[in-house]
């Protein structure tokens, strides 16, 4: 909803220096942790006061990527930051997440990622051996990936400043086709997809971080999507409505998104969701719900009935997509809200959690 200067409406209840901006922007003085994790305190920071200030038709979209129309063509066009805590952990490491997790970003809206730029951020004594071996992971995931990291800056804060080393990338790439993918355009009756297990990568980080060891090892699923993208494309063309990692928050974030975004319900079935027995068993120790975990190799696709099937095949047919599922439904009813059938049958809303379970997990 817009108020009278065109600004997203938000909570009136006094003014700060912004003067027009109205308070609470979240119920909160200062900045709390969960204001950046993917859940509901990160959507009110984001509506109440960064659309507020930049307000757009472009920003206001709220996909991972802005797609621009520049003579004719059309790029997309998106920036991440990446603050990870361990920097090293099982399958993975900060760099090779930053140039997988923005070649994602700008795939999912259907484009072919070209160009990165990369912004370090390296605190007084950080030890220069781990930074190369940083340096050189993003250089092998690049070329992977098929991208070219062609500009970057880099900034050394006294020691304390920051946690190590923080890298900001930012990436932009090509529409080829006349594809309109975005979080709105979700139908009623289209299927949801997910290429594999989800969960994977936030509790490897978590496993690392806390020094636990499983029977069977966890590892994160950070990976380029934009191959498998590329696939998906050819068996779906413009039946392909939406596509999204779900990264910080989980799959129930992104799911709610799109439930919110498109005005529409989802339901999903947690039989069909797949979940490696090791990660399961984590996440039940701990007392974590694996549709909060973060994933770094997964994406979600809507797609439309009549060529559901298709993509799926095209899904399983690629290395990233071998445990590819359907795992639920677009509805017209209860628009704005997820729902998910339990093992047992019972049905339960699948909200945004409000703060996050695990801090730092990208």
């Amino acid at each position: 909803m817009k108020n009278s200067n065109n600004k997203p409406a938000i909570l009136e209840t006094g003014t700060d220096n912004f003067g027009e901006c109205p308070l609470p922007i979240t119920g909160h003085e200062t900045v709390q942790l969960a204001h950046g994790s993917g859940g509901k305190m990160m959507n009110q920071l984001i509506d109440r006061l960064f659309l507020w200030a930049f307000d757009n038709e472009k920003l206001n979209q709220l996909d991972d990527q802005a797609v621009l129309s520049i003579k004719g063509g059309r790029l997309a066009f998106s920036t991440d930051s990446f603050v990870i805590d361990p920097i090293f952990f099982p399958g993975g490491d900060i760099g090779e997440l930053a140039v997988n997790g923005t070649v994602n970003d700008v795939s999912m809206c259907g484009a072919k990622p070209l160009y990165l730029s990369a912004g370090f951020i390296i605190e007084e004594g950080f030890p220069l051996i781990d930074l190369k071996r940083i340096v050189i992971s993003m250089g092998e995931a690049a070329a992977k990936a098929g991208v070219k990291i062609v500009t970057g800056d880099t900034k050394v804060v006294n020691k304390g400043q920051c946690d190590k080393v923080f890298i900001n990338t930012a990436g932009i790439g090509l529409l080829e086709g006349d594809y309109e993918i975005s979080s709105h355009n979700l139908q009623p009756g289209d299927n949801l997809l997910v290429n594999g297990s989800v969960a994977d990568h936030g509790m490897a980080v978590l496993s690392r971080r806390e020094g636990l060891a499983f029977d069977m090892p966890i590892e994160s699923d950070t990976a380029a999507l934009n191959g498998l993208v590329s696939q998906l494309l050819q068996a779906g063309g413009d039946a392909i409505h939406a596509m999204r990692d779900p990264t910080r928050g989980g799959l129930a974030a992104t799911l709610n998104e799109f439930a919110i975004n498109s005005n529409v319900g989802i339901k999903i079935a947690q039989t069909r969701v797949p979940l490696k027995p090791e990660v399961a068993g984590a996440c039940e120790i701990l007392g974590l719900d694996p549709f909060y975990v973060a994933n770094e190799g997964k994406l979600v696709v809507a797609v439309a009935e009549e060529r559901t099937q298709a993509v799926l095949a095209a899904m399983q047919a690629h290395e990233l997509g071998a445990d590819a599922a359907i795992i639920g439904k677009v509805v017209a009813e209860d628009n704005g809200r997820v729902h998910v059938q339990t093992r047992i049958g019972a049905w339960r809303i699948l909200d945004m959690l409000v703060g996050e379970q695990l801090p730092r997990i990208c």
